[in-house]
């Protein structure tokens, strides 16, 4: 039998976070075809695919570090200046997706507020733009449940359905450093 407490408890950890967020219901030709979702911003693009090269290469650089530190040093020095060209790109990018928005975000769905319902059960396209860092990812999500919310519009949750291993990572490694940052605040306030 369980207990209220192991019935509460989540497979992920869930964060309170501001992000932008946009996204549009799948078109029946999209849902039966299987399409990769893609996205026709070239700046969506480019600042996902940055990312998603870091996360894919930062094995590498463990390497290069245990053999000539040197290397490894200018090789994070680089990438510490394609991270500023990055964030800057973002500003940019949060012009094209609208303002952001506060959500309950873990690594398998999110929760959100939104002025319009939603069907429970329908398949979305999410870009997220993850902040400070501007991480783009754009994942399938299942509409899980949409209650209106007490001063207007809805509250919907969402599951994402299949995300990549390394979206998966991604979003974990947001969800950490958040933490930390919660972590670090909290220490910081006078009791």
């Amino acid at each position: 039998m369980s207990t209220p407490d192991a019935d509460d408890r989540r497979e992920y950890y869930r964060i309170e976070d501001t992000l932008a967020l946009e996204f549009r219901p799948l078109q029946d030709s999209e849902i039966l075809s299987g399409d990769v979702l893609h996205d026709d911003s070239a700046l969506f693009n480019l600042l996902s695919e940055l990312h998603l090269m870091d996360f894919e290469s930062q094995h590498l650089l463990r390497h290069i570090n245990e053999r000539d530190r040197h290397l490894a040093s200018y090789l994070k020095l680089l990438n510490r200046r394609i991270d500023l060209i990055g964030q800057a790109l973002t500003q940019n990018l949060l012009h094209e997706i609208g303002p952001k928005r506060k959500v309950t975000l873990s690594e398998d769905g999110m929760d959100f507020h939104d002025a319009q319902p939603l069907s429970v059960g329908q398949l979305l396209a999410m870009k997220l733009v993850l902040l400070p860092q501007g991480l783009g990812l754009l994942l399938r999500a299942r509409v899980l449940r949409c209650q209106p919310a007490a001063d207007g519009g809805y509250e919907i949750g969402a599951e994402f359905e299949a995300p990549s291993d390394a979206q998966r990572q991604l979003l974990a490694r947001h969800i950490l450093q958040r933490q930390a940052q919660a972590r670090r605040l909290a220490k910081a306030r006078p009791a």
